[in-house]
């Protein structure tokens, strides 16, 4: 089934990850939550896509408050989402399929009701005291010092039981856990050898840049320019350079010791960056093959969309790393879904089609959001209708990642879009039920047919799996790159990221052959192209 062996220990570079969010993919027992029985019920879909890795987001034990990534169990399956024994179900039939499971570690903090937070609360003098990130008030009581909460004000919390604040970087009810504390973590490394002990294939490292924070609490510095990459514009958290309470040296350490672990069971890792220098990051935490596998960044996961800025994230980090891995996300649970973010209310499936196509000639392993494959656009959601706390804090300057986290339409015949036969946590989008699976299976045309037809494809082009990327200047909105692949000759592609036919002659490609089999529609007449509204054009030539 698959192009890639066992016997590669860099398989992960050929792959495409495809990310389910459990609560709105598929609700097996009718009470209007997704859940791991409904993951595996829809195996055979996400094995029909092409994928090779399907990372699943936080099922863990959870109060919920931050849906799962708050974590009060980290060694079971929160009732919401099924039982231990439904995640092996899961994962036979998935290695059954040839697909790969990773799921998420959000080790920087836990849930307040955490046992672990319970006993360092309870006192100074306890065993875990020290787990967590504690610090006295300053003289006149205010917190140790300017840290911001992503989640908005403070990112120190008043606690009665030891008179001291605690740190956490999200949500109040998010403690921070301490990573300079030996024993932290080794419990963690403990934790993911429980799950890699039930067969999961790697993790994606939830807010990797938490782990540790500077020990002399220093204030961080004013932003020299407002970073709107990693939080919205009304978020004061922008406003802050942080370069003390995340992306510190000593992480570097832990994650080696998190490969070393990984190494043991020939399993994979994937980082979430979102620091202020994200690619500078990403090349540290990538390089050299002895801490994380892959990462990947908000880079492009903004509203910013043209072709410098594409070019300019994937040239940064190109620059900064070879034999480091990237993974070019341009859709997640946590952003506006990329068909209107990027392509507007008007984005319709020739713009879904270009730029899963774009995302895949991207040298890197892709990752891909449910959905995405469908081209659903970001759903709109009334005040009263919001889940997400960043949502309810932020609105209406921002609405929250409620949006994109609405069910997934499977059936447009059936209540609730064959999601769930009760009312879903989150209302199902009119506009999604037009675009539901059991419509574009129909059609041979259709978003969900292309994407499958165009992950085959890209598998059988080597030079899409391992070969090096060069971009050329062509003129907005055109983005034209070529993937280089020693002793094989370069494929040369064109992406028009307008609504408008676009027209050019590019002389470089005078010789090239027309690569087919892919399913975009551009023309080539000697050197000219004429790229149709969001069409592509791809060949072959060999460099000379």
């Amino acid at each position: 089934m698959k192009n890639f062996t066992a016997n590669k220990t860099d398989w992960w570079r050929e792959a495409v990850i495809y990310q389910v969010y459990p609560r709105s993919f598929n609700d097996s027992n009718g009470d209007g939550i997704g859940d791991l029985p409904g993951i595996t019920e829809k195996l055979d879909y996400i094995a029909s896509l092409g994928v090779d890795i399907v990372w699943i987001s936080p099922f863990f034990t959870s109060p919920m408050k931050d849906f799962g990534y708050d974590v009060a169990d980290y060694c079971d399956v929160d009732p919401l989402f099924g039982t231990l024994a439904d995640f092996d179900t899961l994962i036979a039939r998935a290695h059954e399929l040839g697909l790969k499971i990773m799921i998420d570690q959000v080790l920087s903090h836990t849930a307040e009701s955490h046992p672990w937070f319970a006993e360092s609360r309870s006192s100074r003098n306890n065993p875990k005291a020290d787990w967590y990130v504690w610090a006295d008030p300053q003289a006149d009581g205010t917190p140790p010092n300017n840290w911001l909460s992503i989640f908005g004000g403070s990112a120190w919390q008043w606690d009665t039981r030891r008179c001291q604040y605690y740190l956490h970087n999200f949500l109040t009810s998010q403690p921070d856990m301490n990573f300079h504390h030996l024993a932290v973590q080794d419990a963690h490394l403990e934790n993911m050898r429980f799950w890699l002990e039930r067969g999961v294939d790697g993790f994606r490292m939830d807010a990797c840049i938490y782990h540790f924070h500077d020990q002399q609490l220093r204030n961080n510095p004013v932003a020299a320019k407002q970073n709107t990459v990693n939080v919205a514009a009304s978020n004061p958290y922008g406003m802050q350079a942080h370069i003390y309470d995340n992306s510190r040296p000593e992480n570097l350490a832990f994650l080696e010791r998190v490969r070393i672990l990984l190494d043991e069971y020939q399993a994979i890792s994937i980082g979430e960056i979102g620091a202020d220098d994200a690619l500078e990051v990403m090349a540290q935490y990538t390089e050299g093959g002895k801490r994380l596998h892959m990462a990947y960044s908000f880079n492009l996961l903004t509203a910013e969309f043209s072709v410098a800025h594409i070019r300019a994230q994937v040239e940064a980090f190109e620059a900064r790393v070879k034999d480091g891995g990237a993974s070019w996300s341009v859709g997640n649970h946590d952003v506006v879904r990329v068909q209107t973010r990027w392509g507007g209310k008007s984005a319709g499936p020739a713009f879904a089609k270009m730029i899963m196509s774009l995302q895949l000639m991207l040298k890197g392993t892709p990752c891909i959001y449910q959905g995405d494959e469908l081209g659903l656009s970001e759903a709109e959601l009334a005040y009263e209708d919001l889940q997400d706390p960043v949502g309810i804090t932020f609105w209406p300057e921002s609405k929250g990642r409620d949006g994109c986290r609405t069910p997934m339409p499977w059936d447009a015949d059936q209540p609730y879009v064959g999601f769930s036969d009760a009312k879903p946590w989150l209302p199902v989008s009119m506009e999604h039920v037009a675009l539901a699976a059991s419509q574009q299976e129909l059609d041979p045309d259709s978003v969900l047919n292309f994407v499958r037809k165009v992950m085959r494809w890209r598998k059988s082009i080597p030079q899409l799996l391992r070969g090096d990327i060069h971009f050329y200047d062509l003129p907005e909105p055109l983005l034209a790159l070529s993937r280089d692949l020693e002793g094989a000759p370069s494929v040369y592609a064109v992406f028009n990221l307008s609504a408008q036919v676009q027209q050019i002659d590019w002389p470089l490609i005078q010789d090239a052959i027309v690569l087919s089999g892919h399913g975009l529609v551009g023309q080539k007449d000697g050197a000219s192209l004429s790229l149709p509204a969001y069409g592509a054009w791809i060949g072959l030539k060999r460099r000379g």
